[in-house]
């Protein structure tokens, strides 16, 4: 008996054995038994041979050989040159190991052998979006939903291509259309968040946040994302709980130090802000954004040198972030280096003609440095980009005046009441009754109220006579106490009063209408030719007894009245302000001058103590008020000071005052290069600080002044004793 055939088993077989080996991961097995097919052979058909090559590739690609692998599938579509499942196998090999282009190719094989493929349209999409070619990405993404409208890994691939392309409705379109197939996808939850918040939807974006989270509750993403949301709607304990979250499970993650750090500087908690931004900056050295806030910081810290660092940093990275050229001018100018300044502000203008804010900048910039015309510009074109720009109006204002553009200067100036930074908008805010705006006084009461300083107040109550010639029948004047026995007796003036007072009559409709004393010049067209008389004031005669016995204690010889600092408080204080009394030694050694401190507040210790080698009375701690303080001026020669209320004073009691004016940030009222005052044209004298000159440079052309002046009229004195 002969033993029963048995077939042989076909390639067909074989393959088929070897792509369930493949399946289960035998990948050793499934080469053992397909190789013997690979090798050149009559009779196997050219499919059989197509398909082992196939599944010789896919065991070598399992075994981790990918060089083998990609080898036998060439092959493959070499042999069947329409074999689509290889196309995609390849595709998906060279994508994964980063041979973009290759896989490019492949997949456009692909795509073109299979039309309608969803899955070679959206590989096509990841491997064109990989190479940086977004548009023709979105295409393909794009082809993969309109053959599958329910594929929803190529609606959030689309998603994302559409959200870097600024496509921002469709972003979130596609996104929810991926969210109907992949409800639990977290990441696409945040996604379509960062989409909303772009879109301005707060209240959507905070949503889409908070669901992310809640499938996904160690998300830190979503956490620091959350962080802004709250942060938009100013819940900053919050904000700063989201962001400290999101650190806790990620701590190197520089987005949320970042983060935080813009929350606490909101804050107000700068030093901790400084931190984070400096915590941003050690994970991530090149993260422009957090080298930029952390400049942000330290300029709020007035650190200036190190804010100056902490932008060229953020430029350095990133020379395309417009705001850190900006803000590094602001610091150079803060720091006195103009030219640098200017600079700063030019690179951001090269990068963003129409920022409002740099022209600006660079008008103040070109106004401290003299570049007047160039100035003006400046103003001009912010404000044609911005015409509510209240900074640019109000520095346009400022230049004006000090060139003797009265009006325009005047009109432009009262855009100070539109400035929220301003104690002027509060004024009329608080004043229920109208504004006067120029109209007729006849038979009205005039409520003057008192916003600006004590010296603005001496040097424009010359208008209280000319309101009263307008025809009103009464006019108060709300002020400090400090100036109510000295106005009490200016020509024009019926009451004083303090503020309280006055806004109890304004809630009694005691006064029809109100204005600030600066308000007058624009109401009655001062120009520089037009300027009233400065009011004539006069020491009460009590006062000037009062105080003579303690000036009667000096040698004989002039007296010269002495104020070297101002209120602290005042914005350009710093510069207008001598550092010290020793700083005016060198007046000491002009012959038959004694001095007199009308020092109040800052500086009264040091005319307390004086320096050795410079004895001084010192009066000025020890008055009560202006009018104290007129009573002895009204008793000395001269009056020597920095820009205060005390030239406004000396020069209305008709007592000749120099004035040693700082080098930038001059007042407009003294305008440029004179030596002189056209508000003040036979009593003041200027002497003007010169660029990059010393407060001891200055004080030597006074002595010098002193020297002639006195001088002259000793000389004078003794000719006339001879005769």
């Amino acid at each position: 008996m002969t033993a029963p055939q048995t077939r042989a088993p076909s390639i067909t077989d074989i393959n088929q054995q070897a792509a369930l080996l493949c399946k289960s991961g035998q990948f050793a097995d499934a080469w053992s038994l397909v190789q013997p097919v690979l090798e050149p052979r009559a009779g196997v058909a050219e499919d059989a041979r197509a398909d082992a090559l196939n599944i010789a590739g896919a065991c070598w690609y399992g075994m981790g050989s990918v060089s083998d692998a990609e080898t036998y599938w060439r092959q493959c579509l070499r042999a069947k040159p329409d074999y689509a499942e290889v196309y995609s196998s390849l595709g998906m090999l060279l994508k994964s190991h980063g041979r973009l282009s290759a896989a490019k190719a492949v997949y456009r094989q692909l795509v073109a052998l299979c039309p309608s493929h969803a899955d070679a349209h959206n590989n096509l999409g990841t491997v064109l979006y990989g190479m940086g070619y977004k548009d023709e990405a979105e295409a393909s993404y794009g082809q993969a939903v309109a053959i599958r409208s329910d594929y929803a890994e190529a609606h959030y691939n689309r998603a994302i291509v559409l959200h870097e392309l600024r496509r921002l409705h469709e972003a979130e379109a596609a996104y929810r259309e991926a969210l109907i197939g992949l409800p639990e996808h977290a990441e696409a939850h945040n996604n379509l968040g960062n989409v909303l918040m772009e879109l301005g939807r707060v209240a959507d974006a905070d949503t889409a946040y908070r669901q992310a989270l809640t499938i996904k509750p160690q998300y830190p993403e979503a956490l620091n994302n959350l962080g802004g949301v709250l942060k938009a709607t100013h819940r900053l304990p919050e904000a700063e709980l989201a962001c400290r979250l999101a650190l806790a499970i990620r701590p190197d993650y520089a987005e949320a130090h970042l983060n935080l750090g813009a929350v606490l500087a909101e804050l107000q908690r700068l030093p901790e802000a400084e931190a984070a931004y400096r915590e941003a900056i050690l994970h991530r050295p090149d993260y422009a954004q957090a080298h930029y806030n952390l400049g942000l910081a330290l300029s709020s810290l007035e650190r200036l040198p190190e804010a100056e660092m902490a932008y060229r940093e953020a430029i350095r990275f990133r020379p395309d972030i417009v705001h850190a050229h900006n803000n590094l001018g602001c610091v150079l100018r803060l720091l006195d280096r103009l030219p640098e300044a200017v600079d700063a502000f030019a690179q951001a203008l090269a990068l963003c003609p129409d920022l409002a804010e740099a022209h600006y900048n660079v008008g103040a910039a070109l106004a401290q440095l003299k570049r007047l015309p160039e100035a003006e510009a400046a103003y001009l074109r912010a404000l044609a980009l911005r015409p509510d720009y209240g900074d640019a109006r109000f520095g346009l204002a400022v230049l004006m005046l000090g060139m003797g553009r009265f009006d325009e200067g005047w009109r432009l100036y009262e855009c100070r009441y539109e400035q929220p930074g301003f104690v002027h908008q509060k004024t009329r805010a608080m004043l229920s009754c109208p504004q006067w705006q120029g109209g007729t006084l006849a038979g009205k009461s005039l409520l003057v109220w008192q916003e600006d300083g004590l010296g603005d107040m001496v040097q424009f109550s010359r208008y209280f006579a000319l309101l009263k010639a307008q025809g009103a029948t009464h006019i108060a004047f709300a002020c400090v106490p400090a100036l109510h026995r000295l106005m009490a007796s200016v020509d024009g003036v019926d009451a004083v009063l303090d503020h309280d007072t006055a806004l109890t009559g304004v809630a009694a409709s005691t006064y029809d209408c109100w204005t600030s004393l600066l308000s007058a010049p624009l109401h009655l067209r001062t120009t520089v030719d037009t300027i009233p008389r400065a009011v004539r004031l006069a020491a009460e005669p009590s006062l000037v007894d009062k105080w003579r016995p303690m000036l009667e204690t000096l040698p004989a010889g002039r007296k010269i009245g002495l104020v070297w600092k101002g209120n602290a408080k005042h914005h350009n204080d710093a510069n207008r302000s001598i550092p010290t009394l020793a700083t005016l030694a060198p007046l000491w050694s002009v012959p038959g001058l004694n001095f007199v401190s009308l020092q109040k507040g800052q500086g009264e210790d040091e005319a307390q103590h004086p320096p050795a080698g410079q004895p001084l009375l010192e009066l000025g701690s020890t008055v009560n008020d202006f009018a104290d303080s007129a009573a002895i001026i009204a008793q000395l020669d001269l009056v020597i000071c920095v820009d205060t209320s005390m030239a406004h004073l000396a020069a209305s009691l008709g007592k000749p005052c120099w004035v040693m004016l700082p080098e930038k940030d001059i007042d407009w009222r003294w305008m440029h290069e004179r030596s002189d005052s056209p508000w003040y044209p036979h009593t003041l004298r200027l002497f003007r600080r010169a660029m990059g000159e010393s407060w001891s440079v200055t004080v030597e052309r006074v002595r010098q002044a002193c020297v002639e002046r006195f001088a002259v009229e000793t000389t004078s004195e003794r000719r006339s004793t001879r005769k």
